[in-house]
């Protein structure tokens, strides 16, 4: 009879209904299930009963669970809920359409290059999401990479991959996880993001190659062979790989932590650069991700393990035993030791690592993980208020591990007004908890900064912009600016050489890295003075007010000029003086009489006529006619209309001289005999 599964049908927070199992792992089982709150389908991964009744261990699961929970990528499978009904520990999480990268790779075979890339960077994208928040996954493998079908991938199982890896041992079971661990936690040493890096790498290698870069008969056996060993380059094994992603697959696999990559984001940064251009020249070489030659029984070690492992790991590759002998020497420099040793020294190497390993894992096992238990990570509280920070802590279970200790507030322009500007110990810092004790986090809080305006240095009309420099050396200091000349402009009411205006405006808030840009006054405005003599004196008086000009004195003079032709000006022409500028004229009061250009025969009466060409380049002007100084003709015409021709006649006695002025200055004189009309 088959046994049937006690949660399918159930219903959870009343929220939750489980409608299948869709999946087993050595820590829980996970369902297919309903949210009858927002009506839509979610995965629900809940912990076996045995893990449960572990408080210690549900503690811990519930603590990292909120804190995965906290992530939000495209390349993550999210977590919406942590929650506890009854006695059922449980995670709901985001249902993928699609399969595992293992199944995809088992479907497949070896994937071509540039699937490959196409994985491995969304893999990094999301790892690089998680180790910004402080969260580092712990067992990145295929069977956590979700395959969509998009073609998209998101990583699974944030932040139980710790759990996990406590309650394996050393079997069978382990096999799954042993081939992506790190050589730190083979070793049982305090991890960080740079393991999942190496387990990326691993990954990458193995869609790459089709194949795991080391293989044994137990856990134990592979473990080794990551403390020990340095597995074949991908393009011995498949030559079509390009050797920059090869490089970057090694570089990612480098047993040594400081010869690996810092950061997924730095893994991210050569996996686009060899996406732009295949054959970029990166920063390294492969020589460079060689293990650091070490004492004698450290090589005794690595060649023993590297012998031992070498006949199950590279034999399907079908490699000659000279090939595998050279490589080893090449990578470790060993001399070759007699024949008869050879083997009993394999042996014996081989053993004494599997044992210290053995005492590692069983000592960690008992201890309840890889790390310590009272080992925690401090999270980022900077940039949030102290609620906020509190809150934090209470959603990610860490308010019975870490608590807030305020010291005081600091004036920050960067930080807002009561939000937390800096903490101690700093976020990701590894601590260890006492019994008993909660850890504290000193935090300082924001007062934020003073907010200075643009002080006034216009209105005052006496700040030059040396004056304004000196006043405000303070605030151009502290906010890291300037005061420029933007330029010039006249004015009637500041002097010359003082500050006009100001950007910004006075009153206005002052800006970090806002130079303040100073219009300089160039005084009054200048005017340039016309030539005005010759020109009748009404002319000149209309011209003045458009000019910028103002009237002076006028004075008479005889003259043979026409009466009011202006004989002089006060200030030269082409003078540059302020606008408004008082011009004094002489005018002539016109000859005297009897003087020469009178009529010279007052007794014959006649007529006389002038014909007067006009500027073609003029449409219309004023034409003034003087005969004998007085005028005796004064209209404006069309030019145009007139033909550019000018004709009239006038009567008289004698003869006479007609003086014709255009717009005011004197244009054509002509001779006038009225004798003859």
């Amino acid at each position: 009879m088959e046994h049937k599964d006690p949660y399918i049908g159930r219903m959870l927070d009343n929220r939750y209904e489980i409608l299948e199992r869709i999946g087993t792992g050595g820590m829980a089982v996970v369902y297919k299930a309903k949210c009858h709150r927002l009506n839509r389908l979610v995965a629900i991964k809940i912990l076996k009963a045995d893990l449960a009744q572990d408080e210690d261990f549900r503690r811990r699961f519930n603590a990292e669970s909120q804190a995965v929970a906290q992530l939000s990528h495209p390349n993550i499978v999210s977590v919406y809920d942590v929650s506890r009904g009854g006695d059922t520990e449980y995670i709901v999480m985001e249902l993928i359409d699609g399969i595992t990268l293992k199944q995809y790779m088992e479907k497949r075979g070896q994937l071509n290059w540039r699937e490959s890339l196409h994985f491995i960077t969304q893999i990094m994208r999301g790892l690089s999401h998680a180790h910004s928040r402080g969260i580092v996954h712990r067992d990145i493998k295929p069977q956590n990479v979700m395959v969509l079908r998009d073609g998209s991938v998101k990583v699974a199982d944030f932040g139980i991959a710790c759990l996990e890896n406590a309650a394996q041992t050393l079997t069978q079971e382990a096999l799954g996880s042993v081939h992506y661990i790190s050589p730190e936690q083979a070793r049982g040493d305090r991890i960080d993001a740079r393991s999942d890096i190496y387990s990326a790498g691993v990954v990458l290698y193995e869609m790459l190659t089709g194949r795991l870069p080391f293989e044994g008969d137990s856990a134990v056996s592979v473990a080794i062979q990551h403390l020990s060993s340095i597995p074949l380059a991908p393009r011995e094994i498949n030559p079509d790989i390009p050797e920059q992603l090869e490089l970057i697959c090694m570089k990612a696999m480098a047993a040594d932590l400081e010869k690996r990559y810092p950061s997924a984001d730095a893994m991210i940064a050569d996996l686009e650069a060899f996406r732009k251009n295949p054959g970029v020249n990166l920063d390294f070489q492969m020589d460079d991700l060689r293990p650091e030659e070490s004492d004698e029984p450290t090589r005794l070690l690595r060649t023993g393990s590297y012998a031992a492992a070498a006949a199950s790991n590279h034999s399907s590759a079908r490699e000659p035993a000279h090939e595998r002998e050279r490589r080893r020497e090449d990578y470790y420099y060993d001399e070759p030791a007699p024949k008869h040793n050879k083997q009993r020294t394999a042996i014996i190497a081989g053993a004494a690592v599997v044992a210290v390993v053995i005492i590692i894992f069983l000592f960690r096992a008992i201890l309840g993980s890889f790390g310590s238990v009272d080992e925690y990570t401090v999270p980022e509280v900077t940039g949030m208020t102290q609620e906020e920070a509190e809150d934090l802590l209470e959603e990610q279970g860490l308010d019975t591990v870490f608590t807030l200790d305020y010291q005081g507030s600091e004036e920050s322009k960067d930080v807002d007004a009561g939000d937390i500007l800096r903490q101690s110990p700093e976020a990701d810092k590894a601590v260890k908890k006492p019994d008993e004790e909660l850890l504290t986090i000193k935090i300082w809080v924001s007062s934020g900064m003073e907010e200075d305006v643009m002080p006034d240095l216009v209105s005052s009309k006496n700040y030059s912009l040396a004056s304004a420099r000196l006043e405000m050396a303070d605030l151009l200091k502290k906010y890291d600016i300037e005061i420029e000349e933007a330029g010039q402009e006249p004015s009637d009411d500041v002097e010359a050489g003082m500050i006009l205006s100001t950007d910004p405006a006075p009153g206005e808030p002052l800006e970090e890295g806002r130079n303040i840009q100073v219009i300089i006054s160039s005084g009054k405005e200048k005017v340039k003075v016309p030539p005005f003599k010759d020109m009748q004196i009404d002319t000149a008086l209309k011209q003045l007010p458009t000019l910028g000009l103002a009237e002076g004195k006028i004075s008479e003079e005889e003259s043979d000029k026409p009466k009011g032709t202006i004989l002089e000006q006060s200030i030269p022409a082409d003078s540059e003086v302020e606008k408004d500028t008082e011009i004094d004229f002489v005018i002539s009061s016109g000859p005297s009489t009897g003087e020469e250009g009178g009529s010279s025969d007052s007794g014959s009466q006649g007529t006389d006529s002038i014909t007067v060409p006009l500027p073609t380049d003029q449409d219309s002007g004023r034409i003034t006619v003087y005969i004998n100084g007085e005028s005796v003709y004064d209209s404006d015409l069309n030019f145009r209309d007139l033909n550019w021709t000018f004709f009239h006649t006038f009567d008289g006695s004698g003869t006479a001289e007609a003086e014709v002025y255009l717009d005011g200055a004197p244009y054509k004189t002509y001779s006038l005999d009225f004798s003859n009309g």
